[in-house]
């Protein structure tokens, strides 16, 4: 994975589950990795620790990716510690389950501030830097939900299904600059967020289990290793949702 050594990676929501994993993988092919997180600075910090176990550096950056100063002290902090950030891996999300008479207005603007707005902002905020190196690539998190609805509820479908719509926009733009931006798109995948969730089973999936984020991470770092591969979704869902 020459592609991706000496690169400066940010991840964000990166203290656990498949933000981490994705984090230490990218270390392990050779890339120097900026850790966000917003409350786990702890876990966050055990994180970076991964890293360097590879010899790489790490820096865990504590902040909010849905609020535009936080991204920008994020971006710029990378960019003072490690360098330009030339892989982004937007990863940041929430789900907060809710029967469909049940959503409001509040945790409709929540779950698409956190899982959508973010992604824009600090794609925005670090496509100057790859714009000027010609160079980048952008990883985006979706879901499974975007393509069936899920089992979370209509506003996680609908801002996993943005994140796609927003990811074809990027890599269509960018195609000609170097910088590529792809999606990946799990369903079920063995995180605290899906062991909180009651309607999660294993039984839903053909392959009959959940995922690991090991699984999730492999295909993150053939992203970012990958110069050809652009405006395309990657399901890794075990047979679920079939393309």
């Amino acid at each position: 994975m020459t592609e991706i050594s000496g690169k400066i990676a940010l991840v964000t929501g990166a203290s656990r589950g498949i933000g981490r994993a994705i984090a230490v993988a990218l270390a392990r092919a050779g890339a120097d990795v900026a850790v966000n997180f917003k409350n786990r600075e702890k876990e966050a910090k055990e994180a970076c620790l991964e890293i360097e176990v590879f010899n790489r550096r790490a820096i865990p950056i504590g902040g909010d990716v849905s609020i535009a100063a936080d991204v920008s002290r994020i971006v710029r902090t990378v960019e003072k510690h490690l360098g330009e950030v030339a892989i982004l891996v937007n990863n940041a999300g929430i789900t907060r389950p809710q029967v469909i008479d049940k959503i409001t207005e509040e945790l409709w603007d929540e779950v698409l501030q956190v899982n959508l707005k973010s992604a824009f902002l600090v794609t925005q905020e670090v496509l100057p830097g790859m714009r000027a190196c010609r160079w980048g690539r952008i990883i985006n998190l979706s879901s499974i939900a975007a393509q069936l609805g899920g089992v979370v509820g209509p506003h996680y479908a609908a801002s996993k299904a943005g994140i796609i719509g927003l990811t074809h926009s990027y890599a269509a733009l960018l195609a000609k600059e170097g910088i590529t931006a792809n999606v990946i798109a799990p369903a079920l995948i063995e995180t605290e967020m899906v062991a909180s969730n009651p309607n999660a089973r294993p039984d839903l999936i053909p392959i009959g289990r959940f995922g690991t984020v090991e699984e999730i991470a492999e295909i993150a770092v053939m992203l970012a290793a990958n110069g050809y591969i652009t405006g395309q979704t990657i399901n890794v869902n075990g047979g679920w949702y079939m393309s």
